[in-house]
């Protein structure tokens, strides 16, 4: 009871520190009626998300009409009534509207033609690796994320050993590394993995603007600014001819 109560208050003290930051902890429910499934699952997201546990359907629809969560874990074969992860993922689609991943451990043409019916964001067949379910997390999350014009109002980012919600307003400027974007607020240097091309449509197109091939600018923040360079926070990012012109308008 000892550990399950110092638990419980480190959780809330993470919580409450994000939301001072302006920063929100993505809730992953994952349902999974198999307990050493869950077990392993839930170990590997606990890396960088705060989980919740269902065993069956009508349990999760319970926690996401009461909770906050933001994505969906679904193994397919919950039980052998109707409601199975299929039914599941239909109910979140019409009622909830959150990216659902499923997991099986079965390739079944039928049942993985009705699963794909309901539009999943990803379909991981067990045994998996660690990095393909985290990589389809990041990208249903960061992709959900850009298909609703108000929730521009955040991008998905990597702080230390968990995703979180970075407000747009609060963001300096992105500078591309590869694969990754570093995002830079506040003198605080996130990871986020997206390219430039793929960033640009997630950022709300009044505030940011594209000045290099690896950079892009919140332009409120800009003190300073020529054909070449700009000045935000005492840091020279370069200017391509290129994209000159869009600092003018």
């Amino acid at each position: 009871m000892l550990h399950f109560k110092l638990y419980m208050t480190m959780e809330q003290h993470f919580l409450s520190s994000s939301k001072e930051m302006g920063n929100e902890i993505f809730t992953i429910l994952l349902v999974e009626d198999n307990f050493l499934n869950r077990r392993m699952v839930k170990k590997i997201l606990e890396k960088n998300y705060l989980v919740k546990e269902a065993t069956d359907a009508e349990k999760a629809d319970e926690i996401l009409s009461t909770e906050t969560v933001h994505l969906v874990i679904i193994d397919i074969h919950l039980g052998h009534d109707k409601k199975n992860g299929v039914w599941l993922a239909q109910r979140i689609k019409e009622k909830f509207n959150m990216p659902f991943i499923f997991l099986t451990a079965f390739g079944d043409n039928d049942i993985a033609r009705k699963a794909l019916s309901t539009e999943p964001y990803a379909y991981l067949t067990k045994p998996f690796k660690d990095v393909d379910l985290a990589l389809s997390i990041e990208i249903a999350l960061q992709k959900h994320s850009g298909l609703k014009p108000e929730n521009k109002s955040f991008i998905l980012v990597k702080d230390g050993d968990y995703f979180v919600k970075l407000p747009t307003t609060t963001i300096d400027y992105l500078v591309s590394t590869g694969n990754y974007l570093q995002v830079v607020s506040n003198k605080k240097i996130y990871k986020c993995r997206c390219t430039i091309k793929e960033m640009m449509p997630l950022l709300p197109e009044a505030t940011f603007i594209q000045t290099h091939r690896a950079y892009i600018v919140n332009k409120y923040k800009i003190v300073k600014f020529n054909s070449y360079h700009v000045l935000i926070g005492g840091i020279k990012i370069p200017v391509s001819a290129k994209y000159a012109a869009s600092l003018v308008y």
